[in-house]
């Protein structure tokens, strides 16, 4: 009996070596990129980490998405739950993903709403501009195609980026997140969360053309995704960003397009020329969260969990397909 198990054992054993080794001699196979953190890429003021995902192989001349987290959570979480790396592997891209410090934050929420944080050339506005910067020196990255996004307070802090630093992105991608200015004109973030601020669309706008003075454009194009059933980041807030998007990009607050994608109601507005400047997905039923829809299907991308929704629509899929990444 004792020499049945040893012999099985060393059968199980064989099995495992052959296998590996398998995989160490297989010609043209290559290890999987992983998560690098990159530090010295600046003065960084606002005291954040950046990590960064750059596929095997990448070329010189690809995109940069950079992407924020939401409160409590972290850059690896971030890029795995909101399909993020997954679609730089399968497109060719590489991603930028600051983090915060629990010195900075308690709850590791980016401050979009501390005023020394969302101007130009301080705190933590500009130490993600720094992270953009030296992403492009490392990875040869196509300067004209950098986009930002993120969830919640990584939602507002991409409205942050698109004001203070337009000319470094061509677009943003705003999931559960807030307007540019939206603290300050409510008086406090919770108000502003919680119940809106009460602008016009040109009082919008104007608070994005504020913090960058004498900018003549082009500005970013937005995307927007918010849930009809989140009680963090109410509604009203998406609606407030189409707002304060379209009057900066010199479009009505019409939409030119109202239909369904994967059964959810989404608007796009366009400019006087025809062009997308602003697209909304309204997901029903949804709460807080970063939209995904986990599987190996061409639209499907992200992985379920904690502020990661199942709702079968990929939100960083959406937004790759309307910055072209795919291409």
């Amino acid at each position: 009996m004792t020499q049945t198990r040893a012999a099985r054992r060393i059968s199980v054993l064989v099995t495992l070596l052959v296998a590996l080794l398998a995989g160490f001699l297989t010609p043209g196979r290559a290890s999987a990129a992983s998560l690098q953190e990159v530090t010295g890429f600046g003065s960084n003021p606002g005291a954040l980490r950046m990590f960064r995902y750059v596929p095997d192989g990448l070329p010189a001349g690809r995109p940069v998405v950079v992407a924020l987290h939401g409160c409590t959570q972290d850059a690896a979480g971030y890029g795995t739950g909101s399909g993020w790396t997954q679609l730089a592997d399968r497109w060719g891209f590489s991603v930028v993903l600051p983090q915060q410090q629990s010195g900075n934050n308690a709850s590791n929420c980016f401050n979009w709403f501390q005023s020394g944080d969302i101007a130009r050339g301080q705190g933590e506005a500009a130490s993600v501009a720094q992270m953009v910067d030296r992403q492009l020196v490392d990875a040869g990255g196509d300067g004209s195609r950098v986009y930002v996004t993120g969830l919640s307070a990584g939602g507002g802090m991409t409205a942050v980026m698109m004001a203070a630093y337009p000319e470094k992105f061509a677009a943003g991608g705003i999931v559960a997140g807030l307007p540019y200015g939206c603290a300050q004109a409510a008086g406090s973030p919770y108000v502003c969360m919680y119940v809106g601020a009460t602008q016009t669309p040109q009082q919008w706008g104007d608070r994005v053309r504020a913090a960058r003075p004498g900018y003549g454009g082009p500005w970013p194009t937005l995307v927007a995704f918010q849930g009809t059933a989140d009680y963090t980041v109410k509604p009203v807030n998406m609606a407030d960003l189409v707002e304060q998007w379209t009057d900066v990009r010199g479009a009505d607050q019409v939409a030119d397009v109202s239909d369904s994608v994967a059964g959810y109601p989404h608007q796009v507005f366009r400019d006087a020329g025809g062009t997308a400047v602003v697209e909304t997905y309204s997901l029903t039923g949804m709460g807080h969260g970063q939209p995904v829809d986990p599987g190996s299907g061409s639209e499907q991308c992200g992985t379920a969990g904690a502020y990661f929704l199942d709702v079968n629509l990929c939100a960083a899929y959406r937004l790759g397909r309307a910055w072209g990444l795919e291409g």
